[in-house]
Protein backbone atom coordinates (compact mmCIF):
# COMPACT_ATOMS: atom_id res chain seq x y z
CA UNK A 1 0.00 0.00 0.00
CA UNK A 2 1.40 3.12 -0.41
CA UNK A 3 0.73 6.09 1.92
CA UNK A 4 0.79 9.91 1.90
CA UNK A 5 2.07 11.72 4.75
CA UNK A 6 1.14 15.31 4.48
CA UNK A 7 2.15 18.07 6.80
CA UNK A 8 0.80 21.27 6.96
CA UNK A 9 2.80 24.43 7.70
CA UNK A 10 1.08 28.14 7.54
CA UNK A 11 2.90 28.75 4.40
CA UNK A 12 4.21 25.50 3.61
CA UNK A 13 3.25 21.63 2.78
CA UNK A 14 6.01 19.21 3.41
CA UNK A 15 5.07 15.88 2.60
CA UNK A 16 6.60 12.19 2.53
CA UNK A 17 5.08 9.25 -0.11
CA UNK A 18 5.73 5.70 1.35
CA UNK A 19 5.69 1.95 -0.17
CA UNK A 20 4.07 0.39 3.94
CA UNK A 21 5.33 -3.23 2.25
CA UNK A 22 8.92 -1.96 2.49
CA UNK A 23 8.53 0.83 4.79
CA UNK A 24 10.22 2.69 1.59
CA UNK A 25 9.74 6.18 1.56
CA UNK A 26 9.72 6.56 -2.07
CA UNK A 27 9.48 10.14 -2.77
CA UNK A 28 9.52 13.26 -0.40
CA UNK A 29 9.31 17.39 -0.81
CA UNK A 30 8.17 20.31 0.35
CA UNK A 31 5.89 23.36 -0.93
CA UNK A 32 7.30 26.44 0.30
CA UNK A 33 5.79 30.05 0.49
CA UNK A 34 2.41 29.08 -0.13
CA UNK A 35 0.74 32.66 -0.99
CA UNK A 36 3.93 34.19 -2.50
CA UNK A 37 5.01 35.10 -5.66
CA UNK A 38 8.23 33.37 -4.67
CA UNK A 39 6.64 30.07 -3.87
CA UNK A 40 8.46 27.23 -5.25
CA UNK A 41 8.87 22.89 -4.92
CA UNK A 42 11.69 20.63 -3.78
CA UNK A 43 10.95 17.26 -4.15
CA UNK A 44 13.05 13.97 -4.84
CA UNK A 45 11.52 11.17 -6.20
CA UNK A 46 13.44 7.75 -7.07
CA UNK A 47 16.74 9.81 -6.04
CA UNK A 48 16.19 12.46 -8.57
CA UNK A 49 15.79 15.73 -6.93
CA UNK A 50 14.10 18.53 -8.88
CA UNK A 51 13.13 22.60 -7.93
CA UNK A 52 10.73 24.63 -9.64
CA UNK A 53 8.86 27.69 -9.50
CA UNK A 54 5.21 27.31 -8.86
CA UNK A 55 1.92 29.41 -8.69
CA UNK A 56 1.15 28.60 -5.37
CA UNK A 57 -1.82 30.51 -3.92
CA UNK A 58 -3.12 28.08 -1.08
CA UNK A 59 -2.88 24.60 0.89
CA UNK A 60 -5.89 23.61 -2.04
CA UNK A 61 -3.35 24.58 -4.80
CA UNK A 62 0.33 22.90 -3.04
CA UNK A 63 -1.40 19.59 -2.74
CA UNK A 64 -2.46 19.63 -5.74
CA UNK A 65 1.20 20.30 -7.04
CA UNK A 66 2.35 17.46 -5.08
CA UNK A 67 -0.23 15.00 -6.37
CA UNK A 68 0.55 15.86 -9.88
CA UNK A 69 4.33 15.67 -9.15
CA UNK A 70 3.89 12.24 -7.73
CA UNK A 71 1.99 10.89 -10.69
CA UNK A 72 3.73 13.19 -13.74
CA UNK A 73 4.42 10.89 -16.76
CA UNK A 74 7.75 11.53 -16.54
CA UNK A 75 8.88 12.47 -12.96
CA UNK A 76 6.52 11.00 -10.71
CA UNK A 77 6.91 7.93 -8.90
CA UNK A 78 3.45 6.35 -9.12
CA UNK A 79 1.47 5.99 -12.07
CA UNK A 80 -1.69 7.21 -10.46
CA UNK A 81 -3.49 9.00 -7.73
CA UNK A 82 -5.48 5.92 -7.18
CA UNK A 83 -2.70 3.81 -6.26
CA UNK A 84 -2.63 6.30 -3.05
CA UNK A 85 -4.12 3.83 -0.28
CA UNK A 86 -4.11 6.48 3.01
CA UNK A 87 -3.12 9.52 3.95
CA UNK A 88 -1.70 10.63 7.62
CA UNK A 89 -1.71 14.31 8.45
CA UNK A 90 0.43 15.60 11.26
CA UNK A 91 -1.95 17.75 13.80
CA UNK A 92 -0.27 19.82 16.49
CA UNK A 93 -3.02 19.56 18.88
CA UNK A 94 -5.84 17.41 20.09
CA UNK A 95 -6.03 18.65 23.31
CA UNK A 96 -7.66 15.42 26.01
CA UNK A 97 -9.76 14.51 23.02
CA UNK A 98 -7.74 12.63 21.07
CA UNK A 99 -5.15 9.91 22.77
CA UNK A 100 -3.65 8.25 19.79
CA UNK A 101 -4.32 8.29 16.11
CA UNK A 102 -7.62 8.84 14.61
CA UNK A 103 -9.65 8.19 11.23
CA UNK A 104 -11.00 11.45 10.13
CA UNK A 105 -14.43 12.28 9.63
CA UNK A 106 -16.78 15.52 9.38
CA UNK A 107 -16.43 15.12 13.32
CA UNK A 108 -12.92 14.87 14.09
CA UNK A 109 -12.06 18.06 11.93
CA UNK A 110 -15.05 19.95 13.86
CA UNK A 111 -13.04 19.14 17.05
CA UNK A 112 -9.48 20.02 15.33
CA UNK A 113 -11.06 23.56 14.34
CA UNK A 114 -12.58 24.01 18.13
CA UNK A 115 -8.60 23.78 19.03
CA UNK A 116 -7.21 26.16 16.51
CA UNK A 117 -6.86 28.50 19.60
CA UNK A 118 -4.59 26.58 21.00
CA UNK A 119 -2.82 25.66 18.45
CA UNK A 120 -3.72 29.14 15.84
CA UNK A 121 0.01 28.50 13.57
CA UNK A 122 -0.80 24.99 12.73
CA UNK A 123 -3.83 23.71 13.50
CA UNK A 124 -6.21 26.01 11.11
CA UNK A 125 -3.15 24.83 8.32
CA UNK A 126 -4.05 20.89 9.10
CA UNK A 127 -7.35 21.54 8.46
CA UNK A 128 -6.80 23.41 5.04
CA UNK A 129 -4.83 20.49 3.90
CA UNK A 130 -7.00 17.86 4.92
CA UNK A 131 -9.73 20.05 3.10
CA UNK A 132 -7.95 19.57 0.22
CA UNK A 133 -7.43 16.06 0.49
CA UNK A 134 -11.03 15.11 0.70
CA UNK A 135 -11.13 16.80 -2.54
CA UNK A 136 -8.10 16.07 -4.57
CA UNK A 137 -8.06 12.37 -3.32
CA UNK A 138 -11.90 11.75 -3.19
CA UNK A 139 -12.68 8.31 -1.08
CA UNK A 140 -9.11 7.90 -0.29
CA UNK A 141 -9.11 7.08 3.55
CA UNK A 142 -7.17 10.18 5.64
CA UNK A 143 -5.64 9.95 9.18
CA UNK A 144 -5.05 12.44 11.86
CA UNK A 145 -1.83 11.71 14.18
CA UNK A 146 -1.67 14.06 16.87
CA UNK A 147 1.19 15.80 18.13
CA UNK A 148 -0.05 15.68 21.79
CA UNK A 149 -1.48 12.48 21.93
CA UNK A 150 1.70 10.77 23.23
CA UNK A 151 1.62 12.81 26.57
CA UNK A 152 -1.65 12.22 27.27
CA UNK A 153 -0.61 9.32 29.38
CA UNK A 154 1.07 12.48 31.98
CA UNK A 155 -0.55 11.85 35.52
CA UNK A 156 -2.58 14.79 36.75
CA UNK A 157 0.44 15.93 39.02
CA UNK A 158 2.49 16.42 36.09
CA UNK A 159 -0.13 18.24 33.71
CA UNK A 160 -1.72 20.61 36.21
CA UNK A 161 -0.97 24.29 36.53
CA UNK A 162 -1.68 25.96 39.94
CA UNK A 163 -3.93 28.08 39.20
CA UNK A 164 -7.67 27.70 40.19
CA UNK A 165 -8.84 24.35 38.81
CA UNK A 166 -11.76 26.25 37.39
CA UNK A 167 -9.64 27.15 34.57
CA UNK A 168 -8.61 23.63 33.87
CA UNK A 169 -12.18 22.54 33.88
CA UNK A 170 -13.49 25.56 31.77
CA UNK A 171 -10.85 26.35 29.52
CA UNK A 172 -8.64 23.05 29.47
CA UNK A 173 -5.54 25.15 30.31
CA UNK A 174 -2.89 22.45 31.30
CA UNK A 175 0.26 21.36 30.21
CA UNK A 176 -0.41 19.24 26.67
CA UNK A 177 3.12 18.69 25.79
CA UNK A 178 3.92 18.34 22.02
CA UNK A 179 6.63 16.68 19.22
CA UNK A 180 5.05 13.26 20.94
CA UNK A 181 5.88 11.90 17.98
CA UNK A 182 8.76 11.99 17.53
CA UNK A 183 9.35 12.00 21.24
CA UNK A 184 7.60 8.44 20.61
CA UNK A 185 9.52 7.09 17.42
CA UNK A 186 13.47 7.27 19.26
CA UNK A 187 11.68 6.10 22.44
CA UNK A 188 11.27 2.92 20.62
CA UNK A 189 14.22 2.81 18.18
CA UNK A 190 15.94 3.12 21.57
CA UNK A 191 14.08 0.13 23.22
CA UNK A 192 15.94 -1.61 20.18
CA UNK A 193 19.03 -0.28 20.00
CA UNK A 194 19.51 -1.45 24.08
CA UNK A 195 17.86 -4.71 23.39
CA UNK A 196 15.42 -4.09 26.44
CA UNK A 197 11.20 -3.95 26.09
CA UNK A 198 10.48 -0.45 26.25
CA UNK A 199 7.90 -1.58 29.10
CA UNK A 200 10.91 -2.38 31.02
CA UNK A 201 12.95 1.04 30.41
CA UNK A 202 13.14 4.93 31.82
CA UNK A 203 13.90 7.17 29.14
CA UNK A 204 14.79 10.59 28.55
CA UNK A 205 13.95 11.70 25.25
CA UNK A 206 15.50 15.12 24.11
CA UNK A 207 13.90 16.91 20.75
CA UNK A 208 16.42 19.66 19.75
CA UNK A 209 15.61 21.58 17.19
CA UNK A 210 13.90 25.40 16.26
CA UNK A 211 11.49 23.85 18.66
CA UNK A 212 12.99 22.02 21.40
CA UNK A 213 11.20 19.94 23.75
CA UNK A 214 12.13 17.10 26.24
CA UNK A 215 10.14 14.05 27.69
CA UNK A 216 10.28 11.61 30.77
CA UNK A 217 9.01 8.36 29.51
CA UNK A 218 8.78 5.44 31.51
CA UNK A 219 7.87 1.84 30.78
CA UNK A 220 6.64 3.30 27.37
CA UNK A 221 4.41 6.24 28.41
CA UNK A 222 5.17 10.16 28.80
CA UNK A 223 5.01 11.04 32.38
CA UNK A 224 6.45 14.46 31.72
CA UNK A 225 7.49 16.79 29.10
CA UNK A 226 8.88 20.42 29.08
CA UNK A 227 5.96 21.96 26.75
CA UNK A 228 3.44 22.86 28.03
CA UNK A 229 0.02 24.78 27.37
CA UNK A 230 1.75 25.86 23.97
CA UNK A 231 5.25 24.84 22.70
CA UNK A 232 6.85 28.12 24.31
CA UNK A 233 7.33 26.33 27.52
CA UNK A 234 10.36 24.80 28.64
CA UNK A 235 13.92 24.41 26.88
CA UNK A 236 15.77 27.73 25.56
CA UNK A 237 14.87 27.35 21.57
CA UNK A 238 15.59 28.98 18.62
CA UNK A 239 13.25 31.88 18.66
CA UNK A 240 11.41 31.20 21.92
CA UNK A 241 12.15 31.69 25.44
CA UNK A 242 10.89 28.95 27.34
CA UNK A 243 10.93 29.13 31.01
CA UNK A 244 9.94 32.22 32.27
CA UNK A 245 8.28 34.31 35.29
CA UNK A 246 4.61 34.95 34.50
CA UNK A 247 5.64 38.61 35.99
CA UNK A 248 7.73 39.43 33.19
CA UNK A 249 5.40 39.70 30.86
CA UNK A 250 3.05 42.02 32.70
CA UNK A 251 6.29 43.88 33.00
CA UNK A 252 7.41 44.37 29.95
CA UNK A 253 4.31 45.28 29.18
CA UNK A 254 3.74 48.09 31.27
CA UNK A 255 7.43 49.52 31.04
CA UNK A 256 7.61 49.13 27.04
CA UNK A 257 4.17 50.02 26.30
CA UNK A 258 3.41 47.01 24.44
CA UNK A 259 0.42 45.15 22.97
CA UNK A 260 -0.43 41.21 23.77
CA UNK A 261 0.10 41.02 20.36
CA UNK A 262 3.37 42.65 20.46
CA UNK A 263 4.71 40.45 23.91
CA UNK A 264 3.50 37.37 22.40
CA UNK A 265 6.32 38.26 19.11
CA UNK A 266 8.82 38.51 21.53
CA UNK A 267 8.47 35.55 23.54
CA UNK A 268 7.66 33.24 20.17
CA UNK A 269 10.24 35.08 17.73
CA UNK A 270 12.54 36.91 19.52
CA UNK A 271 13.94 35.51 22.25
CA UNK A 272 15.40 31.77 22.84
CA UNK A 273 18.72 30.79 20.87
CA UNK A 274 18.47 34.30 19.01
CA UNK A 275 17.42 36.48 21.22
CA UNK A 276 20.36 35.40 23.64
CA UNK A 277 23.07 35.86 21.24
CA UNK A 278 22.23 38.51 19.24
CA UNK A 279 23.68 36.69 16.23
CA UNK A 280 20.72 33.70 15.15
CA UNK A 281 18.40 31.32 16.00
CA UNK A 282 20.76 28.66 14.47
CA UNK A 283 23.44 26.91 16.30
CA UNK A 284 26.02 26.63 13.30
CA UNK A 285 26.27 30.51 13.55
CA UNK A 286 25.88 31.14 17.43
CA UNK A 287 28.91 28.27 17.48
CA UNK A 288 31.15 29.85 15.15
CA UNK A 289 30.31 33.40 16.32
CA UNK A 290 31.04 31.85 19.85
CA UNK A 291 34.84 31.72 18.54
CA UNK A 292 35.05 35.53 18.36
CA UNK A 293 36.09 37.76 21.62
CA UNK A 294 33.75 40.47 20.90
CA UNK A 295 30.67 40.87 22.57
CA UNK A 296 28.46 38.80 19.94
CA UNK A 297 30.98 35.90 20.71
CA UNK A 298 30.75 36.35 24.31
CA UNK A 299 26.99 36.61 23.83
CA UNK A 300 27.10 33.50 21.74
CA UNK A 301 28.59 31.89 24.45
CA UNK A 302 26.45 32.57 26.96
CA UNK A 303 23.32 31.40 25.20
CA UNK A 304 24.98 27.97 24.51
CA UNK A 305 25.65 27.68 28.12
CA UNK A 306 21.73 28.67 28.84
CA UNK A 307 21.16 26.16 26.23
CA UNK A 308 22.85 23.35 27.63
CA UNK A 309 21.93 24.05 31.42
CA UNK A 310 18.32 23.76 31.13
CA UNK A 311 18.84 20.84 29.11
CA UNK A 312 20.34 19.37 32.10
CA UNK A 313 18.46 20.78 34.93
CA UNK A 314 15.52 18.63 33.60
CA UNK A 315 17.35 15.73 33.04
CA UNK A 316 17.85 15.78 36.82
CA UNK A 317 14.46 16.58 37.51
CA UNK A 318 12.90 13.50 35.10
CA UNK A 319 15.50 11.35 36.56
CA UNK A 320 13.73 12.38 40.15
CA UNK A 321 10.61 11.71 38.67
CA UNK A 322 10.91 8.50 37.12
CA UNK A 323 13.77 7.53 40.22
CA UNK A 324 15.76 6.31 37.92
CA UNK A 325 17.31 6.48 34.06
CA UNK A 326 18.46 3.69 31.35
CA UNK A 327 19.24 6.14 28.66
CA UNK A 328 19.21 9.83 27.25
CA UNK A 329 18.46 9.98 23.56
CA UNK A 330 18.73 12.87 21.53
CA UNK A 331 17.18 13.71 18.20
CA UNK A 332 16.23 16.36 15.84
CA UNK A 333 18.05 19.21 13.40
CA UNK A 334 20.34 20.18 16.31
CA UNK A 335 20.24 16.59 18.67
CA UNK A 336 21.59 15.09 15.64
CA UNK A 337 24.31 17.29 14.06
CA UNK A 338 26.07 18.64 17.48
CA UNK A 339 27.18 15.11 19.12
CA UNK A 340 29.33 17.73 21.35
CA UNK A 341 26.44 18.57 23.08
CA UNK A 342 25.78 15.45 23.66
CA UNK A 343 29.36 14.63 25.41
CA UNK A 344 29.12 18.03 27.11
CA UNK A 345 25.68 17.23 28.67
CA UNK A 346 26.94 13.48 29.81
CA UNK A 347 30.39 15.14 30.94
CA UNK A 348 28.51 17.62 33.20
CA UNK A 349 26.24 15.19 34.73
CA UNK A 350 29.40 12.71 35.66
CA UNK A 351 28.59 10.65 38.50
CA UNK A 352 24.49 11.94 38.88
CA UNK A 353 23.92 9.48 35.79
CA UNK A 354 26.90 6.70 36.25
CA UNK A 355 28.32 4.38 34.13
CA UNK A 356 24.99 2.35 33.74
CA UNK A 357 23.33 5.36 31.80
CA UNK A 358 23.51 5.46 28.35
CA UNK A 359 23.43 8.28 25.82
CA UNK A 360 22.70 8.19 22.19
CA UNK A 361 21.95 9.87 19.27
CA UNK A 362 18.58 8.74 17.15
CA UNK A 363 17.97 10.71 14.12
CA UNK A 364 14.08 10.97 14.49
CA UNK A 365 11.40 9.83 11.88
CA UNK A 366 7.88 11.52 12.30
CA UNK A 367 6.97 10.87 8.75
CA UNK A 368 7.20 6.89 8.61
CA UNK A 369 6.02 6.55 12.43
CA UNK A 370 2.82 8.68 10.55
CA UNK A 371 2.62 6.36 7.71
CA UNK A 372 2.52 3.45 10.18
CA UNK A 373 -0.27 4.74 12.57
CA UNK A 374 -2.03 5.91 9.20
CA UNK A 375 -1.69 2.03 8.04
CA UNK A 376 -2.77 0.32 11.25
CA UNK A 377 -5.92 2.58 11.30
CA UNK A 378 -6.79 1.27 7.76
CA UNK A 379 -5.30 -1.80 6.79
CA UNK A 380 -8.95 -3.19 7.66
CA UNK A 381 -10.13 -1.38 4.86
CA UNK A 382 -8.51 -3.53 2.38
Amino acid sequence: MIILVINCGSSSVKYQLFNVRNLRCIARGVVERIGSPLASLKYQNNGKVFHKKVACLNHYAAISIIVDSLTDPKEGVIKSRDLIGGIGHRVVHGAEEFKCATRITPGVIGSIERYNELAPLHNPSAVSGIRACLKILRGVQQVAVFDTSFHQTMPSKAFLYGLPLRFYKKYGIRRYGFHGTSHRFVANQAAKILKRPIKNLKLITCHLGNGCSMAAIMNGDSVDTTMGFTPLEGLVMGTRSGDLDPAVVFYLMENENISPERISDILNKESGLLGLSGVSNDMRDIKKAAKGADVLGQQSKTAIETFIYRIEKYIGAYLAAMNGLDAVIFTAGIGENNPWIMKRVKRDLGKIVAKKVKFLIIPTNEELLIARDTFNIIKSRF
